[in-house]
């Protein structure tokens, strides 16, 4: 039996997720709550199993909610399951410690799986998240195979910078410089300044 706990401040979505959490074989939702500041001091005292937290609430957000609850029960799996698929908050809430991200249009049979597959160790995540973790890893990744010199020419090239102004400005060769636009052009995978530049925009590469 998975014990689930859900804070949550519309009351038709927390109600109907308690029922069919309840209503579930090998679930029990004892617990829903319409606050972080109301459900932290009980979710403490008696923690759950797994936590569902929505993000926009009233008063505290889910993040802030997450980052407080990890602190004092790091082994407590939280799932979000909100609206917003904005890159910057799935990436907040999970640094700040969820294990999983799922938009509520969830098929009420995968919300099941999912606090089971958070249950036994994995990241259940939506589709539509997932992409967005996977594109964001590559990008960085991009950045990760650049030298440290190598994005510092990169920078100046995006700032409009000549191959000679550039060698100026690091008191290098134009022959060094050209050598590491030739390896920085490989590894974006570009034939052209102007490529480069557009994908470093585009990467945020710098």
């Amino acid at each position: 039996m998975i014990s689930v706990a859900i804070i949550e401040d519309d009351d038709d979505i927390r109600q109907g997720l308690a029922i069919l959490i309840q209503g579930s074989h090998g679930f029990s939702c004892e617990h829903a709550y319409r606050d972080c500041e109301c459900a932290i001091p009980e979710i403490i005292a008696d923690p759950p199993e797994v936590l569902l937290m929505d993000i926009e609430l009233p008063g505290m957000s889910g993040i802030a909610g997450v980052q407080k609850l990890k602190a004092k029960l790091p082994a407590l799996d939280i799932i979000m399951l909100t609206v917003h698929q904005e890159e910057a908050m799935i990436f907040d809430a999970l640094c700040a410690g969820a294990s999983g991200y799922l938009v509520k249009t969830t098929q009420p049979a995968k919300l099941l799986d999912a606090i089971k597959e958070v249950h036994e160790g994995g990241s259940p995540m939506s589709p539509s998240i997932a992409r967005l973790v996977v594109q964001s890893f590559q990008s960085n990744s991009l950045s990760l195979v650049l030298t440290r010199r190598e994005k510092e020419i990169l920078a100046q090239l995006c700032k409009g910078m000549s191959y000679k102004m550039i060698a100026g400005f690091f008191s290098i060769s134009s022959g060094t410089v050209h050598s590491h636009l030739k390896n920085i052009y490989k590894k974006l995978h570009v034939n052209s300044q102007a490529a480069a530049v557009a994908k470093a925009f585009q990467e945020r590469l710098v």
